[in-house]
């Protein structure tokens, strides 16, 4: 009975913490101090896999990341299956026993269980032969009793307490994306914020662009298996999957080397689709670098967060397309000049930053009064986006074109110096000339000035000024060609 009551005070010792590491410590140091046991592991049962996990241990410490134990193999897999404590007093005459220390002669396996059903177990090693006698036997299980009600009441308040923190994150992210209206900082605090609350290595945001899910937004601490703005196709890998099922999908044992992984050192990684009112936006993945990262009450909770950030990149996006509307002709579809005095600006400052050119082309169409007069305003504006047609099609994806206002275009040339410009302003003057316009029984001609940076200008005033000055050199020698102005702000015919 003295035994009992001794066991009774330990017992209650561990039940007066909800810290569920606290909680296993104690539990070893009881085992350690009470049954003067050197060598003692606590396993937890993954539902899921079916496997046992060490959480802790003393004495001989198994590696956490590799030593797992199907249920019904080993001495610990069959006190799981059959509900009761296992014993070898000789584990070399036990064929169920798994070698994990070297030294082990006898092994005690105790199932830990909470209403019938198994939450872990207690596995106690000795290098004495038959070290555990029938006394000892029965001590720890009723032990092990208590101890199952410590750890699922200390897992119980851990998960609420997770869960808890996981409801004000979410409240947090659901403010933030009420608030941020540009797509690259909207998703970049998701990230942050979703990598903080679930407690993961990295978080990572893929959107579909056409047939393709690009890498947009990433935080964390693993290496990039995946380069940020490559395309992939929306129909590999598991990303796509998840993409096109429309479903979670969780991988708690990824192999290293896996092909389709986001992150070089993943080992557990799970892939939410991101999808507003039916459309399909991209996907949420989370990756950690340990195996069986993610728990059965995580995926809601980032679900949700999921349906949040689809909803606030939707309504982040249909911003843009109204700001977009602002900055463009209503005649043409090209962007306006309010554009272009925005957009000729942040060329300059990375001009300047990179040390690189830039190239600002002012374009004109020769006797477009006349063409209007003698043909009407109708066919005039027809003219006006069939050129306007010519210059977007024929220019690079990083270039600008621009109405600058009545017959007149602006286009703005990244990374590009003088020669080049020139040869570009020829190539649309000629292909203009050549154009059959509709209704216009004669060529339409236009007339272009040519200035560069940092030569005619380092300023958006000076650049303008010098490509206008070139223009009107253009117009004053004959129409229908390109002149490239000079740092004196004169013009040279090209």
């Amino acid at each position: 009975m003295q035994k009992i009551a001794i066991l009774y005070d330990a017992s209650q010792a561990i039940l007066s913490t909800f810290d569920l590491d606290e909680v296993l410590r104690q539990i070893l140091a009881i085992v350690r101090d009470y049954f003067h046991l050197q060598n003692a592991s606590i396993f937890f049962l993954d539902k899921e896999t079916q496997k046992l996990v060490v959480k802790s241990a003393i004495g001989w410490a198994p590696d956490r990341e590799t030593t797992c134990i199907r249920v019904g193999t080993g001495l610990t897999g069959t006190a799981v299956r059959e509900m009761r404590p296992i014993y070898a007093p000789d584990v070399s005459k036990d064929v169920r026993y798994l070698c994990g220390w070297a030294k082990t002669r006898s092994e005690l396996a105790i199932p830990l269980m909470v209403h019938e059903e198994v939450i872990g177990v207690l596995d106690c090693q000795s290098e004495n032969l038959d070290h555990f006698h029938a006394e000892t036997i029965d001590l720890l299980t009723l032990f092990s009793t208590q101890a199952s009600m410590a750890v699922q009441n200390a897992q119980l308040y851990s998960s609420e307490r997770k869960r808890a923190q996981q409801l004000e994150v979410m409240n947090t992210i659901a403010q933030q994306m009420t608030v941020v209206m540009e797509i690259p900082e909207l998703l970049a605090k998701v990230c942050s914020l979703v990598r903080q609350a679930f407690n993961v290595d990295h978080v990572a945001v893929m959107l579909k662009e056409e047939n393709d899910l690009v890498l947009r937004a990433h935080h964390g601490t693993l290496t990039l298996a995946v380069m940020p703005d490559v395309a992939k196709p929306s129909c590999q890998g598991w990303w796509g999957t998840a993409l096109s099922s429309e479903k979670t999908l969780v991988h708690n044992d990824v192999q290293p080397g896996t092909p389709d992984a986001l992150f070089r050192e993943t080992r557990s990684r799970m892939c939410i689709p991101l999808i507003s009112f039916g459309q399909k936006l991209g996907v949420l993945a989370l990756a950690s670098a340990s195996p069986r990262a993610f728990q059965e009450g995580d995926q809601k909770s980032l679900e949700s967060v999921a349906d949040m950030c689809a909803t606030a990149i939707q309504n982040a996006r249909h911003v843009e397309r109204v700001r977009q509307l602002a900055y463009i002709d209503g005649l043409t579809g090209i962007f306006n000049r309010r554009f272009f005095e925005l957009r000729i600006g942040e060329e300059i400052e990375r001009a300047k930053r990179f040390n690189a050119g830039m190239a600002v082309i002012m374009i004109d169409i020769d006797h477009f009064k006349r063409l209007n007069d003698e043909f009407g305003h109708l066919l005039g504006d027809e003219v006006l986006r069939q050129v306007s047609s010519i210059f977007s099609q024929h220019l690079r994806k990083i270039d600008v074109v621009c109405r600058y206002g009545g017959e007149e275009f602006v286009i703005v040339l990244s990374q590009t110096d003088a020669e080049h410009a020139i040869k570009v302003a020829q190539k649309l003057r000629n292909l203009v000339g050549e154009w059959q316009f509709p209704g216009v029984p004669r060529p339409v001609y236009i007339s272009a000035g040519v200035a560069t940076f940092p030569e005619h200008g380092t300023e958006r005033d000076q650049l303008v000024k010098a490509a206008d000055n070139a223009l009107y050199t253009a117009k004053q020698t004959g129409r229908n060609r390109v002149c490239l102005a000079t740092a004196k702000a004169n013009s040279v015919s090209a």
